[in-house]
């Protein structure tokens, strides 16, 4: 997907869709949200404000508060791309949170998930 198209895309469109795959596998709106409080550092209230706002996904990552500084650990494909080869860094954070997400799923724990153990 080009980066304008990605960019553009309402956070608050693919938000549900992260909480619905997490919870088809017996996971929870909670952690779809601590992992993306800890890749970006947004809190509760901020991230229910940018949902709220409709921001795109380029916004959503700009107005981060604190892109965890791990977030580099993560590697892998995604949609058949490593993440570590993708140069767009608007991409690559996308892909880091897709990444995490896939991982929610597929039942990873949370400590692992989060590159703390």
């Amino acid at each position: 997907m080009a980066r304008q198209s990605i960019g553009a895309m309402k956070f608050s469109k693919v938000y549900p869709l992260y909480v619905q795959k997490a919870e088809k596998k017996q996971r929870t709106q909670a952690e779809v949200d601590q992992i993306i409080s800890w890749l970006t550092g947004y809190d509760a209230a901020g991230l229910a404000k940018q949902i709220a706002q409709e921001v795109n996904f380029e916004t959503f990552f700009a107005k981060a508060p604190a892109l965890h500084p791990n977030r580099a650990l993560i590697k892998g494909t995604i949609c058949g791309v490593r993440i570590e080869a993708i140069e767009d860094p608007l991409m690559r954070e996308v892909r880091y949170l897709d990444k995490l997400i896939d991982e929610l799923a597929q039942g990873k724990a949370m400590e692992k998930i989060l590159r703390q153990a």
